[in-house]
């Protein structure tokens, strides 16, 4: 019976807290202040750690800032400045200019689809920052669905892959793209369709890192939930309308706090351990590895809402009828066919330990994208990593990113015309 008011009850659980943690913050401060003598006791260490604890377990936790202020390029740092380039209801397209870096509009641009499934587009600053030195970096930041008021509209799927066409559309031809996990599926369709209206802002090249083009392709816990529960259990169990006073009051969504939980309970163990050690690190003093660890969850539990519309057909489309990989999803009535990609390029990456898009479901693109050259083809299997370590942390950074920025090259150098470099170089000459 309460189910329907689930999203209301926790935002009044969230309230009834607010004067246990003004108690916790008043004993933090108090058992961390050097004036105080007890704070270099082991009995004070124990008690800032706990109220710390504490507190972070019932924050609510906004939009982080990607706060990429600078980059340092060949020993030389130079600034980094954020401006919104493009505007929709739920999506402003973010470009990371440097003006100070030479050569930089030589550079090959880069759109960055960030995933709409929890998280803000925050989480790929790690990705985001890898590329930086080498490309006009753009990336996708996803409108929080309550935030967004009713009057706006709704947002599904088919939006999704409009918003895309209409980016590309923005940056122009020779572009390259790169889908973090779920813009997979959108991502190369909005391809399709362009190349199937022969469009000619066609990306060069779209990367797609573990995503679900294929999720019966050794299938994972969340897809076997996906498979077992079908369709209505997730209309009935998971979406709740925005409370008051949110600007988005009324909407149906999905909300973060519920996805939220389905994600910590995926590694529960692991999530435990790390606030233990993190409470063990606080209370000996150990500020660099306690930091890192405020880091990550301050991104981690960072968490947004999803349009109803678009949650509940991207779980029709893509992780229960599978209808991308059989040939059969639509576009507003308009066949989605992946035969028609012919001058874009495409890159898959897989992680070896991933426990969210399994092995062999991103790369199912490359059979199914029969049309595009061999030479414009590259799938790279990394060891070692997981989830998250396919578009982050130093595997990433060390060995995913430049295979990446090499094909990008590779692509450009099969796109140029021939004779381009005796041209460039008379007219240089």
């Amino acid at each position: 019976m309460l189910r329907g008011y689930s999203y209301q009850l926790y935002e009044m659980a969230h309230a009834a807290l607010v004067p246990a943690r003004a108690v916790s913050d008043a004993a933090h401060f108090m058992f961390r202040n050097p004036l105080n003598p007890l704070s270099a006791t082991a009995f004070g260490r124990n008690i800032a750690a706990s109220a710390e604890l504490f507190e972070r377990m019932t924050r609510r936790y906004g939009k982080p800032v990607f706060g990429l202020d600078s980059i340092v390029v060949d020993g030389v740092e130079r600034e980094v400045l954020e401006e919104i380039v493009w505007s929709r209801p739920f999506c402003n397209l973010l470009h990371f200019v440097r003006p100070d870096l030479p050569g930089h509009l030589d550079q090959p641009k880069l759109l960055i689809v960030a995933p709409m499934s929890g998280h803000y587009a925050t989480l790929l600053r790690g990705t985001v920052e890898a590329f930086l030195p080498t490309h006009r970096v753009y990336v996708t930041d996803w409108t929080d669905a309550r935030m967004a008021p009713l009057a706006l509209g709704g947002f599904d799927l088919d939006d999704y892959v409009d918003y895309l066409r209409a980016m590309l559309a923005h940056l122009g031809p020779g572009a390259h793209t790169l889908g973090v996990c779920q813009p997979a599926v959108p991502l190369i369709a909005a391809v399709a369709l362009m190349e199937a209206a022969d469009h000619p802002d066609v990306p060069a090249s779209m990367t797609l890192m573990g995503g679900p083009i294929d999720t019966r392709c050794s299938p994972t816990a969340v897809n076997k939930l996906a498979q077992q529960r079908g369709v209505e259990w997730f209309r009935a169990n998971c979406l709740q309308s925005v409370p008051f006073p949110y600007p988005g009051f009324g909407r149906q969504v999905y909300p973060g706090y519920l996805q939220l939980s389905g994600f910590m309970a995926m590694n529960f163990d692991r999530h435990v351990n790390a606030h233990l050690e993190m409470f063990n690190q606080l209370v000996s003093g150990d500020g660099d590895s306690a930091d890192r660890r405020r880091e990550f969850y301050d991104e981690y539990l960072a968490v947004m809402d999803l349009a109803a519309e678009y949650y509940m057909q991207t779980i029709e489309t893509v992780f229960v009828r599978h209808l991308l990989p059989k040939g059969k999803m639509t576009h507003r009535g308009e066949p989605v066919d992946l035969k028609a990609i012919r001058r874009t390029a495409l890159m898959t990456v897989e992680g070896e330990n991933d426990d969210i898009s399994g092995v062999g479901q991103t790369q199912a693109a490359q059979d199914l994208c029969v049309n595009i050259p061999d030479e414009k083809k590259l799938h790279h299997l990394q060891l070692g990593v997981g989830h998250y370590g396919v578009f982050n942390g130093s595997r990433f950074r060390a060995q995913i990113a430049p295979r990446i920025a090499a094909f990008h090259a590779h692509v450009d150098a099969l796109n140029r015309p021939k004779g381009w470099l005796r041209r460039r170089a008379k007219v240089r000459g």
